[in-house]
């Protein structure tokens, strides 16, 4: 079976690592730069960058701070935040980008997948869905989970795969920053249908949590901000534990 991975993830706003609830009410959570170091040297598996308010402000990602949290890690290093182009993902591989997350701009051209992965691999692109339930179904959000649209979560993350996606960011929005668990029971759906791996996002407050969404979630990686950003659980202790109930973990005991 293959290992599952953990994964820390730093939401960027004017340079700085933020968290909040439900999408909303932000709070300074530290350096980003310093944080990627902290998560490598405790055994992340990989670490994920968006910058949060670059679609909204129609701005590109921060390049120079990829290329400063970059320096500081030797884990892979996924960015998102206002990529639009082949261009906008040469510049951040350059800085040291192993992939790039891409949601608003794939829903508004969905031809950008297919173009990515021609271009880079399908193992470079991730496609970061942000999701509502409401209640029959759950939809697709863009634009940091600000815009509504009436596409089905489901029927999205199968077209990503379809068109070249290698990998599913899945963040419910209902779940994020609550800390009442994953939204286990739709990344099931959603990983059960897909061939490539799903990430599940939002929610995370306890170690079991991260247990039930690699087991009822079907989750292929589990990933998280506050919980880590504020020393709620070590990366290590989370590890161990897992690999303790069966999980299979790249971790010594």
């Amino acid at each position: 079976m293959l290992t599952k991975r953990i994964i820390p993830c730093l939401d960027i706003k004017d340079g700085r690592t933020v968290k909040g609830v439900n999408f909303v009410e932000l709070r300074d959570a530290g350096d980003a730069v310093e944080q990627g170091a902290i998560y490598a040297q405790q055994g992340a598996d990989e670490l994920v960058f968006l910058d949060i308010t670059a679609t909204v402000e129609a701005r590109k990602t921060l390049v120079d701070l990829v290329r400063n949290v970059a320096r500081e890690i030797n884990i892979p290093f996924t960015v998102g935040g206002g990529i639009s182009s082949v261009q906008d993902v040469s510049a951040l591989l350059n800085a040291g980008a192993d992939k790039i997350s891409i949601n608003s701009s794939a829903v508004r051209r969905p031809e950008l997948i297919d173009e990515l992965a021609l271009q880079f691999g399908s193992q470079c692109v991730v496609v970061a869905i942000d999701t509502k339930d409401y209640g029959q179904r759950n939809m697709v959000h863009t634009h940091g989970g600000r815009t509504p649209t009436e596409i089905v979560t489901e029927a999205w993350a199968y077209e990503a795969q379809e068109r070249g996606a290698g990998e599913i960011l899945l963040t419910s929005m209902d779940h994020d920053g609550v800390k009442t668990g994953f939204a286990s029971a739709l990344t099931a759906k959603i990983s059960r249908k897909l061939n490539i791996p799903v990430i599940a996002s939002g929610g995370a407050g306890t170690m079991e949590h991260f247990y039930d969404v690699f087991t009822a979630g079907a989750a292929d990686a589990a990933l998280a901000a506050s919980i880590f950003h504020f020393k709620e659980i070590p990366i290590p202790s989370l590890k161990n534990y897992l690999k303790g109930r069966g999980i299979p973990m790249r971790t010594e005991l």
